[in-house]
């Protein structure tokens, strides 16, 4: 699994060959450099560790700035590992977003947007109790039954209800790749991907 660190953009649409609208997220990809390349020798397994997004000194630690001065570059804000690469790969190296080619596929992985603390019919989809009847006026966007009364006589482990939405890392999966803007260092990918804008993004191939 190879990849490179990217921010979101933003999103827009491009039309195809035959006219057709689609959807995209445009994604800033690198320049990534190899801070550090793990071996199974000396870490007990192989990867390549990328760094992107330049930070200044004063907000780096004296060891971060040892560790960004031995692969010769400034101070980064974000590394990922990635398991392998097609071509080795040495400390100091770059790794730019022509290691990706237009109608391939990828994957991208990022932070979901947190949403907060919300209630059934946002976080699960409920459609609360039902109509105003009855008297029950304030019943809309409850969850309502919660299971069980005297057997069990608890609240069953997994049960949805209200709580703390999104913030979670989640993979986009088989994306295809519509542009290479290589002078740029944007790829243009069809559809949603998560997290905000500005948000730091991994794409692998």
């Amino acid at each position: 699994m190879s990849g490179i660190i990217g921010k979101k953009i933003g999103m827009t649409s491009v039309f195809s060959a035959s006219g057709k609208y689609i959807p995209c997220t445009v994604i800033e990809a690198g320049p990534c450099v190899v801070t550090q390349v793990k071996t199974l020798e000396k870490d007990g397994y192989q990867s390549v560790q990328l760094a992107f997004d330049e930070k200044k000194e004063k907000h780096t630690s004296a060891a971060m700035k040892g560790h960004f001065t031995k692969a010769k570059t400034t101070p980064k804000r974000k590394l990922v590992e990635f398991a392998e690469f097609a071509n080795p790969l040495n400390l100091g190296d770059r790794v730019t977003v022509e290691l990706f080619a237009e109608g391939e596929f990828v994957d991208v992985v990022g932070t979901s947007k947190g949403k907060g603390f919300q209630g059934v019919v946002k976080r699960h989809g409920f459609s609360g109790v039902g109509g105003q009847t009855h008297g029950q006026h304030d019943r809309q966007r409850a969850p309502g039954s919660l299971g069980n009364s005297s057997t069990g006589a608890r609240v069953i482990k997994g049960m949805r209800m209200a709580g703390r939405t999104g913030g979670n890392r989640k993979k986009a999966l088989n994306l295809e790749v519509v542009k290479v803007f290589a002078d740029k260092n944007l790829l243009v990918i069809r559809g949603s991907v998560p997290g905000a804008r500005g948000s730091y993004v991994c794409i692998e191939k």
